[in-house]
């Protein structure tokens, strides 16, 4: 249970997250999810890191339980700020990072992929924002990274979900593969990602990253400046009471 990492070949690491039940993740995992991709990435011996995750799904977001634990505002701010970290750690590492997605894929877990470079998913992989569905809002800018603007809006304010395949289409997937194959389509790629030159390989990196149109880590903040302002003004807290229905008792 955690953050673990492992390098099955050389050239590779995997960082694998498993939060039982569903891996949502706690403030803390959060955390421990960024200092394991920056530690990859600051290791020359690695190449390339391939995020995957155990369990029915690759990530349900934030720990919803554990900020309703939270009498005050301690929880919220930690999980803003987690997962500002471990967003800006999957966008930043050194190295490519190769997403190996399985199951759903929502909350925190559109902006760990959507800041991710290559995306492999299985079949039964599924993507949305249920964020207005929470009371929360934020990682628009992750998801307007995996589709075209206007259907970013409309899942966004929908809070559906998009399949692997419909964003294979879109052509931010690499590869759909059977669950059971998805291991192995990520290394494969890694691997071939791994072969290439060390330092070449993290300057390709800073590139890209430099000519993004967007900053994600400025747009992304400005985002969680408007949850934060839901939770102040109540309508958070009414919101996650009622699942997202307007007039729910």
């Amino acid at each position: 249970m955690g953050v673990s990492t492992t390098s099955p070949e050389r050239g590779i690491c995997v960082v694998t997250v498993d939060f039982p039940p569903v891996n949502a993740l706690p403030v803390q995992g959060w955390y421990d999810l960024a200092d394991a991709l920056r530690a990859a990435g600051r290791d020359p011996e690695i190449h390339c890191v391939v995020l995957a995750a155990a369990g029915r799904g690759f990530n349900a977001g934030v720990d919803i339980k554990e900020m309703r634990r939270d009498t005050g505002h301690a929880a919220l701010i930690g999980a803003n700020r987690g997962c500002y970290e471990a967003f800006a750690a999957v966008y930043e590492c050194e190295v490519p990072v190769v997403a190996a997605v399985n199951g759903y894929c929502l909350g925190g877990g559109i902006g760990i992929v959507g800041n991710a470079d290559v995306i492999v998913a299985s079949d039964d992989a599924t993507f949305g924002l249920p964020e207005l569905d929470r009371g929360a809002l934020g990682a628009a800018t992750h998801l307007a990274r995996l589709v075209p603007q206007h259907l970013m809006r409309a899942l966004y304010y929908t809070s559906r979900t998009a399949t692997a395949r419909e964003l294979h289409a879109h052509g931010s997937v690499w590869k759909v593969v059977p669950r059971e194959e998805l291991a192995a389509a990520a290394l494969e790629l890694a691997r071939e990602i791994a072969r290439k030159d060390g330092c070449l390989i993290r300057l390709a990196k800073a590139a890209i990253n430099g000519i993004d149109p967007v900053d994600v880590r400025r747009s992304y903040r400005f985002e969680q400046g408007f949850t934060f302002e839901a939770n102040l003004s109540g309508v958070a807290d009414r919101v996650r009471d009622t699942f997202g229905k307007e007039g729910a008792q």
